[in-house]
């Protein structure tokens, strides 16, 4: 197969997933609003008084310290999320159906890591767009910006990695959504996205200390609030860890997909 006829694959692939959320109007919707809803504006103007301004690493303000918390939860959420539409093709015998055809069977996986991260950075720019409502601008700029989006990204390769190989994995989507949240909240309440680590019991440090997500949002945050200097090192050992991160976790989806097709 050439190269074209893989890029029409992945694109005609890529495609269909965009339709079937184009045609679930509400879910399309909350999926775009619900982080910003939820978490940036309750949870921000909830405890905006209520955490002390000497631990906030330099934040003005909670809703600036949480901005960044906010993003990573949203990359967290959907990418751990990703293998769902994976899942119910297989449980309806659609998957099994189109590896029967004469397609690249990378081309399924690639297809849906372009669409998880499309809606991903979509939201991200939602994200940043409400918190600069409510004050909170980035003081890196537009290319802060990107980076941001370029480090959810990076992050979101893995977690959506770790979905599909639950999807292929699982018997059924009851137990895939017990995975799901069994991961997701433990991730996210032992790392610094609603409470920087010295807020933390010191248990608690040293599981956020291993947590993946806790060193993306400590890249994230400083793009937010302090700007390139103190956000340069925190941005290059993320970098680092991601990389460690997704070939680890691509490498177990590899295995898990080459299984689930033998």
């Amino acid at each position: 197969m050439n190269i074209k006829d893989y890029q029409q694959e992945v694109f005609a692939l890529t495609q269909r997933w965009i339709k079937r959320l184009s045609r679930e109007k509400f879910s399309m919707l909350f999926t775009l609003v619900q982080p910003m809803i939820f978490w940036l504006i309750f949870f921000g103007n909830l405890f905006k008084h209520s955490a002390a301004a000497n631990v906030l690493q330099g934040a003005p303000d909670y809703m600036s310290f949480l901005a960044a918390g906010v993003v990573v939860m949203t990359v967290l959420n959907n990418g751990l999320a990703g293998g769902v539409d994976l899942l119910f093709d297989k449980e309806n015998g659609f998957l099994e159906r189109l590896m029967s055809t004469p397609i690249h069977r990378t081309s399924v996986i690639l297809s849906r890591y372009l669409f998880v991260m499309m809606i991903t950075s979509m939201q991200i720019l939602v994200i940043l767009a409400v918190a600069f409502f409510f004050g909170v601008k980035a003081k890196t700029g537009i290319l802060g910006i990107f980076v941001i989006m370029l480090i959810g990204m990076l992050f979101g390769i893995g977690l959506t990695a770790i979905s599909m190989a639950m999807a292929f994995s699982v018997k059924s989507h009851g137990d895939f959504f017990s995975v799901l949240g069994f991961l997701s909240l433990p991730m996210i309440f032992l790392s610094s996205a609603l409470v920087p680590l010295q807020a933390m019991p010191g248990w608690m440090q040293v599981v956020a200390a291993f947590n993946p997500m806790t060193w993306v949002i400590d890249a994230v945050r400083p793009l937010i609030i302090t700007g390139w200097e103190a956000a340069i090192p925190q941005v290059t050992l993320a970098l680092i860890i991601l990389a460690i991160f997704d070939a680890i976790c691509l490498y177990g989806g590899a295995k898990a997909f080459q299984r689930a097709i033998g």
